[in-house]
């Protein structure tokens, strides 16, 4: 897979939880998306990823949350990271 690294963030959080994630763009999408562009992103607690944001090749954009999967609307970079950082706020102040 030919790739462009976008942007690639890491951070541990006071409590000690880990934000991360790694988005290219890419030559062709990888089917079932559309997009030119190949992400990950983590919001790992205690060693446990509670929620992520992925696509592959097969499962196209997805997302994790608690263990459960679910689609994810991909509409451009900015607005993933928006959506990964809100996820991360629900969750930690549910």
């Amino acid at each position: 897979m030919n790739a462009e690294l976008i942007t690639r963030f890491k951070d541990v959080t006071p409590e000690g939880n880990i934000i991360e994630w790694v988005i290219w763009r890419i030559q062709n999408p990888l089917k079932p998306s559309s997009h030119d562009f190949k992400y990950r992103a983590a919001y790992i607690v205690s060693g446990v990823r509670v929620i992520g944001f992925d696509n592959e090749r097969g499962k196209g954009d997805h997302c994790h949350i608690d263990g459960v999967e679910k689609p994810y609307q991909f509409t451009g970079v900015d607005q993933l990271v928006e959506d990964f950082l809100a996820e991360i706020e629900h969750w930690r102040t549910s």
